[in-house]
């Protein structure tokens, strides 16, 4: 391919390697100056068929969905080798304007050419990885933003015209060791991505350990007796079993409600920016509730309410459409409103740790019988009144204070392990401002 007008305006990256800091700006080409479509289909060919993970990239469809769903369309796949770009033109979160992925494989791979425009770079003049890099930060989205018409979509796909995409301006380092910025550029976001990618797995290594550790510490379903306890508790008694309505009866549990309002129930136009958070089941994350996107009410509105005032410290369970999720409240306003979607349990702390009860309710035995209560219903809710029949094994104060203690020093390393790997991401999203010209 050729590189025709040899590119257009010059532009300079805030941050440079200092051997290339006085070698001139960057230049500019359109996509198709320095790449062409890959048009080769697999008709009667051998290929293994691909599709897309947004922020991962292209995976095997068995590997990705347990199964090959490319039927008899495989034939009209487009062929992909090594270094080929892959955009697929659906919308996410992060890419709203599609993602393009650079296939790393050595096998014949093959995408659909249905939701795919797949190109190829000229790598004498292009590093495929600097150019994957470009396309991480979302270089073709704010080229193509402003070309896509709202609600542009045919078939689940966005309407990209090849000639928008291939009009698409690349920035590439001149002077006369391109190839050689363009390198080490992407080998220094690569060991980012590396540094990244082990404290992911760290998290997700001690997430696991929780979730093993959850299996042990908590009786399974018909158990009073969990499989691991702390050696100050190996020769105490089982715990006992209760339901929960019996924890309401004898007070270990002194509220328990949902936020079914009836004719109380909030209107849209009554919401406002600043007022009493209106907590919904998608407001739970971690253990915690995400007070950044509730609703709010007016204070004299909220008092209206008679069910699901929730107080600090009390115990939160998503109940309708999402089902599991619990939450530690914690506010320094007198109450907070729950809707439809969210249970509230509330402690006698003297026989029934909040902190304990938190992690009981994502153990193994309640687990199973809000999953089975489910099963039975096409409605994904596990209503109050299903709630009060559930079994809960207990055992006294000072064991549960220990288990709560382990798992809630558990949660603090996981949240720090969460902390640490959004620094690291955002740590990256900086450092390609400086080093992309346009992405500042």
């Amino acid at each position: 391919m050729s590189m025709g007008k040899q590119g257009g305006k010059t532009v300079v990256p805030k941050l440079r390697f200092p051997e290339f800091r006085n070698l001139g700006g960057w230049t500019t080409y359109s996509l198709s100056e320095i790449s062409k479509f890959v048009t080769e289909r697999v008709g009667t060919t051998s290929c293994t068929p691909y599709t897309v993970t947004s922020g991962v990239g292209l995976v095997s469809q068995e590997e990705k969905l347990g199964r090959t769903i490319a039927g008899n369309s495989l034939k009209n796949y487009f062929v992909l080798q090594s270094n080929d770009f892959a955009y697929n033109k659906s919308a996410t979160k992060a890419f709203p304007q599609g993602f393009i992925v650079r296939y790393t494989g050595s096998e014949r791979a093959a995408v659909p050419n249905s939701i795919f425009s797949c190109f190829r770079v000229d790598q004498e003049i292009i590093f495929p990885a600097f150019m994957e890099n470009l396309f991480l930060a979302n270089l073709h989205g704010k080229w193509l933003r402003s070309r896509l018409a709202v609600g542009a979509r045919a078939h689940g796909s966005l309407q990209v015209s090849d000639e928008d995409l291939m009009a698409l301006p690349v920035p590439l380092p001149s002077g006369t060791e391109p190839l050689t910025e363009q390198q080490k550029i992407a080998d220094c976001l690569t060991s980012l991505d590396d540094v990244i990618s082990a404290q992911r797995q760290k998290l997700e290594a001690l997430k696991a350990h929780k979730r093993g550790l959850m299996q042990q510490l908590f009786p399974r379903e018909g158990e009073t007796q969990p499989r691991l306890r702390f050696p100050k508790f190996r020769d105490a008694p089982n715990w006992e079993e209760f339901t929960i309505q019996n924890l309401i009866d004898q007070n270990f549990i002194v509220g328990h409600l949902d936020g079914n309002h009836g004719e109380l129930y909030p209107r849209s136009d009554e919401f406002v920016a600043d007022g009493i958070p209106y907590i919904t089941a998608n407001d739970f994350k971690d253990g915690f509730v995400q007070f950044e996107y509730c609703k709010r009410l007016p204070m004299e509105r909220a008092r209206r309410f008679r069910k699901g005032v929730a107080r600090d410290g009390d115990i939160l369970f998503a109940h309708n459409a999402t089902v599991g999720p619990v939450a530690k409240l914690r506010i320094e306003d007198e109450f907070v409103i729950l809707s439809t979607t969210a249970t509230y349990f509330r402690c006698d702390k003297n026989k029934l740790m909040n902190d304990f009860l938190l992690f009981a309710l994502t153990g193994p035995s309640f687990v199973a019988q809000y999953t089975r209560v489910m099963s039975q219903s096409t409605r994904n809710q596990v209503p109050i009144t299903a709630q009060r029949k559930f079994f809960i094994s207990i055992p006294k104060l000072l064991e549960q204070q220990h288990i709560a203690d382990c798992l809630s020093s558990l949660d603090a390393a996981i949240v720090a392990a969460f902390g640490q790997l959004t620094a690291l991401k955002t740590h990256k999203q900086g450092l390609m401002q400086q080093l992309f010209p346009w992405a500042g």
